[in-house]
């Protein structure tokens, strides 16, 4: 598959003889941040960027949801119509928040023609903002253990009728009624607000068990009108939708939302049609939350591997530490992710969901985010996902600028010009570590990575005796001075406090191009 490719990458080529080129580094980047202005340009917005987006190294564009959802204000998490890509007039707007599906269609033609594979947020768990209400048989559960009931069956009146009238039966002929949903949380008649469980009139329908069972009983259900995926009508409708959109965008891949809240057996099947149908070229990648590794462990196993996970458990790690006077950098990587899974990982920072102002809110304060971000860009281990609020800004009540005071993108093109090869660690001081990267036969320059969470930072470190005699500079704007090599490959290092600082010959190809990005 297309993620183990990139996974490949990442690391650098094998040394075989004769040794094939070292392959780019690829880069992640998430298009959106939750407070995006809803003025339906954003695809606009992202075509503009994505030439020097490419130029610094990003190599693969992760878009929003881009379906139609409830509203033209609405980051599209609330999904309404999975074949509405800002194509049809319906629910107050033709355009998505992101806009009308003809500018969706240019940033996809910008994209290939600048070799950014395109990642679609696929929101497949539920459905909202239906256009009528039914009556279904149901029964209450408890919200702390779906499993257990707490009524006695009964009808409700509930939002589970999607007709897409506008759309009519273009791209897809299905239209979803309550038989369709195993849940939903809202029964109109009383304005009663629960989480109900539909039984259908046999009593038939119960809640998927392979979803995560290791909370509430069983987390199938979500929010919204949760989709029944024993359904067979369900899973061709959204197998086909998957093939079409996959055409439509010319996409290299998909980002799955809540994938713990709905059917892992049909995710499977998902993939395998479409790699059946379109041939195994993808790059697939879930949104499973949970802070430690195991259940993210498990999942991967239940896919067979070919699939990603973000790694949120680093991510709790670099909260943890990033929150905590001097903390001990050296644990950084312990229970993450990376660590056991190194090729199924796609590491991050920050994210929509965990920006400032979210529920699940992850602040990394300012002064960390440099080195959150080279711990997740120059190391060999993961694929990286940089974030477009921490590169543009963060709009919103509680607005914010670049992160690493402009000094984000240069880490990104360090990446792609300077991080490869065999990787050397001196993690020997839990307030100072740092790392070297050697360098291909055909990428030579590579870099050492120096990092202080308490006072100013110095550290011996080998880079190797090819590099002896040359003169190396920190290509970040925070450390002066030059580093002699010696002849036996080593020098000595330093970053001033709470900082860091990334080393390169400064005669090394490609070093004009650090500054003002």
């Amino acid at each position: 598959m297309n993620y183990q490719k990139i996974m490949r990458e990442s690391v650098g080529a094998p040394g075989n003889d004769p040794k094939p080129p070292t392959p780019e580094n690829g880069t992640m980047f998430q298009g959106f941040e939750w407070h995006t202005p809803a003025d339906q340009h954003h695809w606009d917005r992202l075509a503009g960027a994505v030439p020097k987006l490419k130029e610094i190294g990003i190599t693969t564009l992760w878009i929003p949801p881009a379906c139609k959802s409830g509203s033209p204000r609405s980051n599209g998490y609330d999904i309404y119509d999975l074949y509405d890509l800002g194509e049809f007039d319906h629910k107050w707007s033709r355009p998505t928040k992101w806009g009308h599906k003809e500018s969706l269609i240019r940033l996809r033609d910008t994209a290939k023609h600048h070799n950014v594979g395109l990642i679609f947020d696929a929101v497949l768990n539920h459905k909202a903002n239906a256009d009528y209400t039914e009556r279904c048989r149901v029964v209450e559960v408890n919200p702390e253990d779906r499993n257990e009931v707490i009524s006695e069956p009964y009808e409700i009146e509930a939002w589970l009728s999607f007709d897409f009238a506008t759309r009519g039966d273009r791209y897809s002929q299905m239209k979803y009624h309550w038989y369709h949903f195993s849940g939903t949380d809202y029964n109109q008649e009383n304005r009663k607000k629960a989480i109900y469980k539909i039984i259908g009139d046999n009593e038939e329908k119960e809640w998927c068990q392979y979803v995560d069972t290791s909370e509430l009983g069983n987390y199938d259900y979500l929010m919204f009108a949760d989709i029944d995926y024993s359904n067979p009508d369900v899973r061709n409708d959204v197998k086909n939708w998957g093939v079409w959109v996959a055409q439509e965008l010319g996409l290299k891949g998909f980002r799955f939302d809540a994938v713990r809240h709905f059917s892992s057996e049909f995710l499977k099947e998902f993939i395998g049609h479409l790699d059946k149908t379109l041939g195994e070229d993808w790059f697939f990648v879930g949104e499973y939350w949970k802070g430690y590794a195991e259940p993210l462990e498990k999942f991967l196993d239940e896919m067979d591997h070919r699939f990603t996970l973000f790694d949120f458990p680093l991510l709790e790690n670099i909260f943890m530490i990033s929150n905590f006077p001097y903390a001990d950098l050296r644990m950084i990587f312990e229970g993450a992710l990376v660590e056991s899974r190194p090729l199924n990982a796609v590491t991050f920072v920050t994210s929509h969901d965990t920006q400032p102002g979210q529920d699940i809110e992850r602040i990394i304060p300012d002064h960390f985010k440099p080195l959150a971000y080279a711990l997740i860009l120059l190391r060999a281990e993961g694929y990286p996902c940089v974030f477009f609020g921490d590169i543009y800004g963060i709009k919103g009540n509680a607005p914010s600028p670049p992160a690493c005071s402009g000094a984000l993108p240069s880490l990104v093109l360090a990446r792609k010009m300077y991080a490869y090869g065999e990787q050397n660690d001196f993690f020997d001081d839990p307030n100072c570590i740092g790392w070297v990267r050697r360098g291909t036969h055909d990428r030579k320059d590579g870099c050492a990575v120096l990092m202080s969470n308490f006072g100013d930072g110095e550290k011996r470190m080998f880079v190797g005796e090819n590099h002896r005699g040359e003169i190396w500079t920190d290509l970040l704007p925070w450390s002066e001075g030059d580093v002699k090599i010696g002849d036996d490959g080593w020098a000595e290092f330093r970053c001033y406090a709470m900082s860091v600082s990334v080393w390169v010959n400064k005669a090394a190809e490609g070093r004009n191009r650090f500054g003002d990005l």
